[in-house]
């Protein structure tokens, strides 16, 4: 029998699914996608490979699975994994090779632009039957929008922003490369959030950046300014910003992801209007689950069959020293 893997959900785009199976191996899926479920699973059957989309992989978890090779990450992502867990054991944590990228992309500009032309609240007051054309949106063209880290995606959103005329500045210490034409950079996070109309968030959530985006960071944006987050929740403080928007500070925000998910039924974000979310989906369209898929099956196949990883992909590279996978 071939290797077993097991997806940390109900269902794995066809490309991805193919390549598994035409490579032997029996994939498993869960029925009801609980945490409890993936619990019981990882206990009762020896899965050489987790594919792990968004239910958490704790070290519990992952110390009850002795016949663990690797997690492959569903996405770029990797907080819901307990890297040091994994990291013990020798087992190699990989994510997604920016699949999802332009996707997520889009999805920004596109909360960008529904925050700042008020779509959704214009939306709602037609269905409403009132016709008000008196509440005026703003323009990006002519202004400056910040990146916050410059990585595949946060180019892909510069490359947008900027065909439609706006200034873009970018913050990343740990860009390494930092000559991206049309593109000034700050020496500061502080500096990117003073001068710019539009901030965008693209990075991942560690000890630096938890909490990057906390009172007194919003109280630094310009006054009018639009926060975007389709990174991590877990970026910003949440409550201080919804005081910044209903302090009328920021015009508004526009967000994928949160701290909680989902939303408690009592979160401020729900009676502010000027925040337009979406249920962290910046990567569930066609193409982007066919190539994230696609990604997260061949790192699967690298460990299983050749024993080898990407060393792009790698989150947890000291796996390299207990010498259970070696590098392309």
């Amino acid at each position: 029998m071939g290797p077993k893997v097991l997806m940390t959900a109900k269902t794995l785009a066809t490309p991805g699914l193919a390549l598994l199976e035409q490579a032997g191996c029996a994939v498993s899926f869960l029925k009801e996608g609980t945490e409890a479920e993936l619990a019981e699973s990882l206990r009762s059957t020896p899965f050489d490979a987790v594919i792990s989309r968004t239910l958490a992989l704790p070290a519990i978890m992952i110390e009850t699975a002795p016949a663990l090779r690797v997690i492959s990450r569903h996405g770029v992502g990797y907080n819901n994994v307990d890297i040091e867990s994994a990291t013990r054991r020798g087992v190699p944590v990989l994510i997604a090779d920016g699949a999802n990228g332009k996707s997520v992309a889009e999805l920004a500009v596109g909360l960008a632009l529904s925050v700042a032309r008020k779509i959704t609240t214009q939306d709602a007051s037609i269905r409403a039957r009132q016709w008000n054309r008196s509440a005026y949106g703003l323009q990006f063209a002519g202004k400056t929008a910040g990146i916050v880290a410059f990585g595949a995606i946060g180019r892909r959103v510069a490359e947008i922003l900027r065909a439609m005329d706006m200034r873009i500045i970018a913050f990343d210490p740990h860009a390494r490369d930092c000559s991206t034409t049309g593109v000034d950079w700050t020496e500061t996070l502080d500096e990117l959030l003073q001068e710019s109309d539009l901030v965008s968030l693209h990075c991942p959530l560690t000890p630096e950046t938890r909490n990057m985006i906390t009172g007194p960071q919003l109280a630094r944006m310009k006054p009018g300014a639009i926060l975007i987050n389709t990174a991590r929740g877990g970026l910003i403080d949440e409550k201080a910003l919804a005081e910044a928007v209903l302090s009328g500070h920021l015009a508004g925000a526009g967000l994928d992801t949160f701290a909680d998910e989902p939303l408690p039924a009592d979160h401020p974000f729900l009676s502010l209007p000027q925040i337009v979310m979406t249920p962290h989906m910046g990567g569930s369209t066609d193409a982007a689950l066919d190539g994230v898929a696609i990604s997260a099956a061949r790192n699967v196949l690298d460990v299983l069959i050749d024993g080898k990883v990407d060393r792009r992909l790698l989150v947890n590279p000291a796996v390299l020293e207990h010498r259970t996978v070696e590098a392309k």
